[in-house]
């Protein structure tokens, strides 16, 4: 299938690894423009590699998605680079789950910060731009936002304000044209469970096949950053033009809430 991305323009936030930069690399091969962003430099300038050759254009621009400033920036950056936006897709985050009695104000207000604040902001500033070209926004969540457990707070909250958040803004933004989704993430491929596997001292391949068994996924295994990248990239994609407010799972049948 055609994602008819050639000559259009995307932000995504928390690009420089992962599924930020899986995606990057899926829409940058269909022929998009893609500007990524993240705190760090050396890893910005490692994903930029990544991308280097590809069909799409890519800049990088160093940012951290809690300050207003920088987020303004981003946009202004892409904006003087490629002339115009198309979408934007809201991925910062970091693991941040644990007990209620463990949580302190300021670790509950930091996690809200950057997974709620720095979203609604980069969509406030992206809006004008998305509503002239018809764009879409997308919403990297997790699926403890439908179905959240015990042990995963503050994080579960943050992902079920930031459902909340992409329901409400797909009613209001929908007579402008532009559509507002969200992917919900199971347990998919990262560095993370790379460096669990060392720690206890077995293949990474055991590791997770172990993980996925414990955790009961139906799939029997973790997912990879490209099969989200996938179904991202046609999400923000003119191919999914009649598609709005809807909550995506790749979970990998994970999660007990459709």
């Amino acid at each position: 299938m055609d994602l008819e991305l050639k000559g259009r323009t995307y932000v995504i936030t928390g690009g420089s690894d992962g599924l930020g930069l899986a995606t990057a690399r899926r829409l940058a091969a269909e022929g998009a423009d893609v500007a990524i962003c993240g705190r760090d430099k050396t890893r910005l300038g490692a994903a930029l590699s990544v991308l280097e050759g590809l069909p799409g254009g890519s800049i990088g621009v160093q940012a951290d998605v809690r300050e207003v400033a920088d987020l303004d920036n981003l946009v202004d950056r892409t904006l003087d680079r490629f002339g115009h936006l198309d979408g934007v897709m809201n991925n910062a985050g970091q693991a941040a789950a644990g007990a209620f009695e463990g949580l302190d104000d300021a670790e509950i207000l930091a996690d809200h910060e950057l997974k709620v604040m720095a979203m609604v902001r980069l969509t406030r500033a992206a809006l004008p731009h998305l509503k002239e070209r018809g764009g879409a926004v997308l919403n990297s969540l997790a699926a403890s936002a439908k179905a959240p457990v015990a042990g995963s707070l503050p994080t579960s909250a943050s992902r079920a304000a930031g459902l909340a958040w992409t329901k409400a803004m797909a009613q209001e933004l929908a007579p402008a044209g532009v559509r507002v989704n969200a992917i919900l993430i199971g347990y998919i491929d990262s560095d993370q469970w790379v460096r669990a596997a060392q720690r206890a001292d077995q293949s990474y391949d055991a590791y997770t096949a172990a993980l996925a068994q414990r955790l009961r996924i139906p799939m029997g295994r973790l997912g990879r950053s490209e099969e989200f990248a996938d179904v991202a990239s046609f999400l923000l994609s003119p191919r999914a033009s009649y598609v709005t407010g809807a909550s995506v799972n790749v979970d990998g049948g994970f999660s007990p809430v459709p």
